[in-house]
């Protein structure tokens, strides 16, 4: 049995302590704040609660292998999970509007012919086929094992098999998702419902690869589901069953550096308010290969070298306005409404500029939950931004996020019209409170790792150069997402339960 120590307690990082507890180690977790759960967070308010990170969940099969593997009771004994349908409701720059059925190819391509035209659904439908290829081909060394030591064949291969395109003569094919979206989809509402899934995770669909084109299969392919009560109710869960297997937590305590002994990781130098103190550990997981390689006095951990060159503070964040309103919520709104830009190429260039979007896609959830809400006369809504970090835009300049929050309240009007006259109150989030609660530099989000790019978009390995440490979330393989989160920390127990032979869940 070894004594491990996890910094923090994020999605990933209480993945891994629940799954090495019950392999019979001594597990305890390191928390600077005063909760659980890393950006899986919640606000609450005179009687309003609202979602602050993540506002559904894809790829349930996650958790519910993490509760298998953990306990008797599986996770729909301890959270109530709800396909949301339709999975989300799309209202274009031009006002059309299209509702797509939740886990439904045939459902999809019927509602994009009759919101778009005949024929859109049938390039969409095309489109997702070549997606699951892609997704066939790298579900397993993307999400579901330890990043390959010869990790630069993934780099290299473009797995998304994109249709032939004539240009000039030449036949080409796509490498960017943005190439994917104009030379396979070609209507622009289409092209924006695709580079809507990269938005969200703050990918440019002119850089990103084409094999992005897995983040829309993964919704197509696995639903999107809510957890009544609201997402942190699945932190919650993952708290009590890692509390359940015995898993140590200390929060309020700042982790300031890693101890070595004899070329190894031997336990944490930690500061709390009883003072500095040191917790021996024969093992440690960390969040953050960035931050990791601080606290080992600036060691070079990563593994392998070449990979994700980005910092996290160079990735973008969110801007997330939780807004009380009076009125109950429409019977028959959607969960989810996405609100695209009336001006993509704007959107765009802002994005590459590290500047907020004058008019950005807005991201709309009104879940139709009792829980969050005072009753029934009222409604509790999240809007969500895609936005550049505190690293390269000052969010805390006066008057920048009131100012970024009303232009999104301004461009979900699109799709609920009247709703400033219903606002009671709200609360406007900004990446410094991601920074403050996830400790990510600039209050960056990570997105999940892709193929080709040269391994740009590829995400540091489990393990790293110094032995006894590994890292754990989405700023390690297999990047960020509450799927990968969960999967980061099936993979790292695996390298440590099994040693450095482990490749991957079965």
């Amino acid at each position: 049995m070894a004594r491990i120590a996890v910094i923090g307690a994020g999605m990933g990082a209480m993945a891994a302590a629940a799954r090495l507890a019950v392999a019979g180690h001594r597990v305890a977790v390191y928390e600077r704040t005063e909760t659980y759960g890393g950006a899986v967070r919640r606000f609450e308010r005179d009687g309003f609660g609202f979602d602050t990170g993540p506002g559904l969940l894809a790829v349930p099969a996650v958790y519910r292998d993490l509760f298998i593997k953990t306990g008797k009771e599986p996770l729909e004994a301890c959270v109530e999970l709800v396909q949301v349908d339709p999975s989300a409701r799309h209202v274009f720059a031009d006002g059309t509007e299209a509702s797509l059925p939740n886990a439904s190819r045939a459902g999809v391509v019927a509602a994009l012919d009759q919101a778009l035209g005949a024929g859109a659904g049938r390039r969409w439908g095309d489109f997702l086929i070549r997606a699951r290829e892609t997704w066939d081909r790298t579900r397993r060394p993307l999400l579901e094992e330890p990043l390959w030591p010869n990790w630069q064949v993934l780099a290299e291969r473009e797995p998304y098999p994109a249709v032939p395109h004539k240009r000039l003569l030449r036949t080409r094919r796509a490498g960017t998702l943005a190439e994917v979206g104009a030379w396979e989809l070609r209507d622009p509402r289409l092209v924006a419902l695709l580079e809507s899934h990269a938005l969200a995770y703050g990918l440019d669909p002119g850089t990103a690869p084409a094999n992005a084109a897995v983040l829309p299969y993964m919704e197509h392919a696995f639903g999107t589901w809510y957890v009544r009560g609201g997402i942190r109710e699945l932190a919650r869960a993952v708290y009590e069953r890692c509390l359940a297997r015995k898993v140590e937590f200390r929060f309020g305590v700042e982790v300031t550096g890693i101890l070595e002994k004899d070329g190894r990781a031997a336990g944490l130098e930690l500061a709390g308010a009883e003072g500095p103190s040191v917790a021996e550990a024969d093992l440690v997981v960390g969040t953050g290969p960035w931050r990791l390689g601080e606290l080992a006095h600036g060691r070079e951990l990563y593994a392998p070298e070449g990979i994700g060159p980005t910092r996290e503070g160079m990735s973008p964040g969110r801007v997330v306005v939780c807004l009380a309103l009076y009125g109950a919520r429409d019977a028959d709104a959607a969960h989810r409404t996405v609100v695209h830009t009336p001006d993509r190429q704007a959107e765009l260039e802002a994005f590459g500029r590290g500047e907020p979007a004058a008019r950005p896609t807005v991201v709309m959830d009104r879940p139709d939950d009792p829980a969050l809400r005072p009753d029934d006369a009222h409604e509790s809504m999240v809007l969500t931004a895609t936005v550049p970090s505190q690293a390269r835009y000052d969010w805390e300049a006066a008057g920048a996020a009131d100012a970024f929050a009303d232009g999104m309240v301004a461009a979900a009007e699109r799709a609920l019209p009247g709703l400033r006259e219903r606002v009671l109150w709200r609360e406007v989030r900004t990446p410094v409170h991601t920074r403050l609660e996830t400790g990510a530099e600039g209050g960056a989000v990570p997105a999940p790792a892709l193929a080709a790019a040269e391994g740009s978009f590829l995400r540091p390995s489990n393990s790293t150069s110094l032995a006894g440490l590994f890292t754990v979330g989405g700023w390690s393989h297999p990047g960020g997402g509450l799927p990968h989160a969960g999967m980061s920390g099936a993979l790292v127990a695996g390298l440590i339960v099994e040693g450095p032979e482990f490749q991957g869940s079965q």
